[in-house]
């Protein structure tokens, strides 16, 4: 088919929240077997602090081999639309105008599981929104509608 909704599976890796720890920026593990790729979105609202340098939100692809055992995505040919540096950073959200916006990166790396860790830096009082998603994309087999899984 060639409408999009067939060729993807959208699994939440963090649920909608209003963060202020690393704690509740961990995402939960998204399992891409049957799929060649993947992207991470993350949606990130209005904070209620003031971000800056030291209070700051800094969002990383991480990846696993057994969902249990997780490294950060630092290989620039893992990665597209986007740019990871030595830590898996993808974007940092420490300024005004960084918050109420829409953070992606493609991934093309072989791990079977993949994540977002929403690294929050200094202290977030008010906290700030924020969820994530990994768009599993190029499944080996059709995509079932109804529940978003292959078959």
């Amino acid at each position: 088919m060639r409408d999009l909704a067939n060729n993807i599976a959208p699994v939440s890796t963090i649920d909608a929240i209003v963060g202020n720890n690393d704690t509740e920026g961990t995402g939960t593990g998204v399992d891409l077997q049957f799929f060649e790729s993947a992207v991470a979105l993350v949606n990130v609202g209005a904070s209620g602090d003031t971000l800056s340098s030291s209070v700051k939100i800094d969002l990383i692809l991480q990846d696993s081999d057994d969902d249990s055992s997780w490294s950060a995505v630092t290989d620039q040919n893992l990665v597209t639309d986007g740019t990871v540096d030595s830590s898996g950073i993808f974007a940092t959200i420490d300024a005004d105008g960084e918050d109420e916006s829409v953070y992606y990166i493609g991934y093309v790396g072989g791990k079977r599981y993949l994540r977002v860790f929403a690294d929050f830096t200094g202290t977030h009082t008010n906290g700030c929104p924020i969820s994530a998603t990994i768009i599993k994309g190029h499944p080996r087999h059709n995509v079932n509608a109804d529940n978003n899984s292959s078959y």
